[in-house]
């Protein structure tokens, strides 16, 4: 109970100042790559491990092999069950936990210095020797068709898949990551073993380490947990080309209110009018209760609860997306808001004062985002996925403070196209029908 109480309160604890963090690249004896953040005041540490590839790598027909294997990585491994992997976990009053995306299947570990060595073992039984025992296959597989059958009753989830299949055709981003019913259903263990061997590999690997280790022992560790791993693994897809015109897509859907999911082409996040656009963003769509798209929508016409707009850039596609949702007579009029502010700022731009008012608020929040060693731990992961450079937390707010009220201007009239944003509507709209 004792070393549970200390993990707990570990975990609350944070680093210093985020402007103090001071990242150091380590290369293992054995030549796996990782970013460090030493923090010895605690004796805890946090650890992510990323694969890039994610369930973009199911087969057509295998769709959510990926994610119904890294579901199946906590329940069971080596000698034990899934019961008794539990009960080990618990023992070492450590975390694990799995998470795969479209992009990415990652491994989150947070342990107790005193007991390192023994969750090590744990996590490398867990990466190189997982079961997949049949009774967890068919229990886990149980929980995700749950969520697939509470999906197709979810307005915002109809409205995406529709959007992912127009936008994304054939590539594996136009279909769910989890899969469908049907796929999911016929999935062997066959499957689930070449989902697992597809992911996990060293030439897709990302490491991050935040907490009361140093940079030999990290190194110990990496070339324990993960240098016996095979070089290569399944090949990631392409590019996806993006298809988005613009115009209306109703689905039929019996609510009282419409859902509508709006999106356009996208910029990429190594594109060097990034962090114009992702400004430009915060005041048109994403910046709550401040953002226009709020004010017009809401605050000034009561049409929504609730109106964002965010920047989309993953590994094989970038898009711009946002959502709404309206009661199904007003939800047209909701749409053309959006649109008529869309165009708005593409023609006008934004103001001296709203580009300040941004990147105060930007600048001010970025620090909130490292609250603990996990956070961090997987903000390293992301930058280095992202191909960022190792002092980007130190320089970040610099170039959001750079960005001048020309530059932000320049990229409102060359990104937003009011002409080519697409609504795609699920609900009993009133007023709109599928145009495209």
């Amino acid at each position: 109970m004792k070393a549970i109480a200390t993990f707990v309160a570990a975990l609350l604890l944070a680093l210093p100042a985020w402007a103090e963090i001071q990242i150091q690249e380590v290369t293992s004896p054995k030549g796996i790559k990782a970013w460090l953040v030493e923090e010895h005041s605690i004796p805890f540490t946090a650890l992510e491990i990323r694969f890039r590839g994610g369930t973009s790598l199911d087969d057509p027909d295998k769709r959510g092999a990926v994610y119904l294997m890294s579901g199946l990585l906590e329940e069971g491994a080596g000698d034990m069950d899934a019961r008794s992997y539990a009960r080990e976990l618990e023992s070492l009053a450590a975390s694990f936990s799995y998470n795969a995306t479209d992009d990415s299947v990652a491994i989150s570990a947070q342990f107790l210095t005193e007991n390192r060595d023994q969750v090590v073992d744990l996590l490398r039984t867990t990466i190189h020797e997982p079961r997949f025992d049949q009774d967890a296959i068919d229990r886990v597989r149980a929980q995700v068709l749950s969520g697939l059958k509470s999906d197709e009753t979810n307005p915002n989830k109809i409205a995406s898949r529709h959007f992912a299949k127009m936008a994304y055709g054939e590539h594996p981003y136009g279909s769910e990551g989890k899969g469908t019913i049907e796929s999911v259903s016929a999935l062997t263990r066959d499957d689930i073993v070449a989902a697992y061997r597809g992911v996990f590999a060293k030439d897709r690997l990302y490491v991050g380490a935040v907490g009361d280790i140093t940079a030999e022992e990290l190194g110990v560790l990496l070339d324990t947990l993960l240098a016996d791993l095979p070089e290569t693994g399944a090949p990631i897809p392409g590019k996806a080309e993006v298809n988005i015109s613009g115009g209306v897509s109703v689905v039929e859907f019996d609510t009282p209110q419409s859902v509508a999911l709006f999106a356009q082409k996208g910029i990429d996040r190594d594109d060097p009018d990034f962090f114009a656009a992702y400004i430009l963003n915060h005041i048109l769509g994403g910046g709550g209760f401040e953002s226009r798209l709020m004010q017009e929508v809401r605050e000034k016409r009561g049409l929504t609860y609730g109106v964002y707009s965010y920047l989309v850039p993953k590994d094989l596609a970038s898009v711009y997306l946002g959502s709404v949702a309206s009661a199904n007579d007003r939800i047209a009029e909701a749409i053309e808001v959006i649109r008529a502010e869309w165009r708005r700022a593409a023609e006008e731009g934004v103001t001296e004062k709203e580009l300040q008012d941004a990147k105060t608020y930007l600048t001010g929040a970025y620090p909130l985002r490292f609250d603990g060693n996990a956070q961090i731990a997987g903000i390293m992961v992301g930058m280095q996925m992202e191909g960022l450079p190792i002092d980007y937390i130190a320089t970040r707010n610099d170039k959001v403070n750079a960005v001048t009220l020309d530059e932000i201007n320049r990229v409102a009239r060359e990104l937003l196209d009011p002409e080519g944003l697409h609504f795609t509507v699920v609900g009993k709209p009133v007023g709109l029908e599928t145009t495209n």
